[in-house]
């Protein structure tokens, strides 16, 4: 990692993983953190292992229903039940619709800073890996089932505003989350209690701990707001970004994490930075879980995304300094091509979209549709619903290896084509207004008029480069470029 710190008057400005920020006296330095690393979330504790003894080990279960049914049965339970279904007074439902709304509005862009930098880049962080390469969900060979499990939470989460009401399917889908988390809490520590070499507990603090389950809410809300999204060239409004933490806060509350760094946009922002800081240090096992989620993806539904396109987009959104850590492939020159592309492209979708009210919320409840379709696909997708039961068991010897890429005959057309329109539209842009200026300046003066053969040659220059640069199974781009020479012969 490259860091570096300047003064800039009576500020001082500082670099980390390719992000410029100043520190305050609001940032959290690692001492602060140390705290949170040895505390969890108890309470969730106490409950699993009050059911565990009472009803056996609920391994398949649905642990939520096992709570509701015994919720009576104890007062620790009772206590779990009656805080999950209580509603914060700082809940606001409008600006909860709101902040899920904006997940729809920017889906694609989102869903890849998920996936590509939250996840993917997350292997980056100090514990995360060490929890998560001990449960064998991030095997190559089952890491994008992980993956989707994952994605159906948060769909969950962002399905409606009924639904992170007690008894919704978001606020379901994050108590069941919740308890799958303090489950693999409790058994690593039996196996702890077994082998101390299993786990470095003075090192990592508890597994899955208090500024872990903080992180995870991060991922999914600061890091996407002030990392990925600017570096696809997406600014959000303060309000939007006001109504996303508030969201998230409110899965923090229902999922035992910590919720007051979200307590306002500004407060996240701080926090997000100052773990930047303190918690990524890339290490091998990291490297292995970024490596098999790469190869896990490629060439699936429903991006049906290259491992090179995944690579590149991948520093795209996490910087070089972090994604040379993590051993990701430099970028060859025709992938960068494809990057502007598609940047261009969702900055175009989101300066437009969004400002044409009728076609926003049909385009978001399309969206709710189809990511749900998609999910619960025989073929490609789960299957059906996941209850997010206890199956990726941590085990004594048990530690996720490094996968190894498949070989593929035929590649489907996927997210790539994306990046294709975005550099067609600007190819078309530039042509349209090189073409609309030169009329307009032949108009004004007429002796210009012969340099049209000129302009109409250097046209099909700049597409016949542009061809040379994709290879033959870009077929789709390939019939374009021919088309747009044949106008322009």
């Amino acid at each position: 990692m490259t860091v570096t710190n300047g003064k800039k008057g009576n500020r001082t400005e500082y670099h980390y993983w390719d992000y410029s920020f100043e520190w305050t006296d609001e940032h959290c330095p690692a001492s602060e953190f140390e705290p949170w690393i040895r505390s969890c979330d108890s309470l969730a504790d106490e409950c699993n292992e009050i059911l565990d003894e009472s009803l056996g080990p609920s391994k398949g279960q649905d642990r939520y229903a096992l709570l509701k049914e015994n919720c009576e049965s104890n007062p620790k339970l009772k206590e779990l039940w009656t805080q999950i279904n209580t509603v914060p007074e700082w809940v606001d439902w409008d600006q909860i619709q709101r902040g899920q709304n904006l997940f729809w509005r920017y889906l694609i862009p989102i869903t890849n800073v998920l996936t590509f930098e939250s996840l993917l880049g997350g292997m980056g962080a100090i514990r995360v890996g060490e929890t998560l390469a001990r449960t064998g969900g991030f095997n190559a060979k089952v890491v994008r089932r992980r993956l989707l499990e994952t994605v159906q939470h948060t769909v969950q989460v962002n399905s409606s505003a009924e639904g992170m009401k007690p008894g919704g399917e978001g606020h379901l889908a994050s108590v069941r989350v919740r308890l799958l988390h303090s489950a693999v809490r409790l058994k690593m520590m039996k196996l702890v209690e077994q082998d101390p070499s299993y786990y470095d507990l003075e090192k990592y603090g508890l597994p899955i701990n208090d500024l872990d389950s903080f992180a995870t809410i991060n991922t999914f809300s600061g890091t996407v707001i002030w990392l990925g999204l600017p570096r696809q060239g997406i600014h959000l409004s303060d309000q939007d970004i006001e109504d996303y933490i508030a969201l998230w806060r409110l899965v923090a509350y229902y999922m035992g994490a910590p919720t007051e760094p979200f307590e306002t946009a500004h407060r996240a922002k701080v926090a997000a930075e100052s773990l930047l800081i303190n918690e990524f240090a890339p290490t091998d096992t990291g490297r292995i879980l970024a490596k098999n989620i790469a190869i896990g993806m490629e060439n699936t539904a429903p991006v049906y995304a290259s491992k090179e396109y995944m690579d590149a987009l991948t520093r795209l959104l996490n910087g070089d300094q972090l994604s040379d850590e993590l051993h990701i492939p430099p970028t060859s020159r025709y992938y960068r091509m494809l990057m502007w592309g598609y940047c261009l492209w969702v900055q175009i979708e989101a300066n437009t979209v969004a400002k044409i009210p009728f076609i926003d919320r049909h385009l978001i409840a399309s969206r709710r549709k189809m990511m749900w379709k998609h999910l619960m696909d025989e073929k490609d997708g789960l299957g059906k619903e996941t209850i997010f039961d206890f199956k990726y068991i941590p085990g004594l010897g048990r530690m996720t290896r490094e996968g190894q890429r498949k070989q593929y005959r035929f590649k489907r057309p996927g997210v790539e084509v994306l990046s294709y329109l975005g550099l067609m539209s600007a190819f078309v842009s530039a042509t349209t207004f090189s073409t609309a200026l030169y009329f307009a300046v032949t108009r004004a003066f007429p002796q210009t008029r012969s340099l049209l053969p000129a302009l109409l040659h250097s046209s099909r220059d700049a597409l016949t480069v542009l061809k040379t640069m994709v290879p033959m199974d870009k077929l789709s781009l390939q019939t374009l470029v021919q088309q747009l020479q044949s106008r322009l012969s």
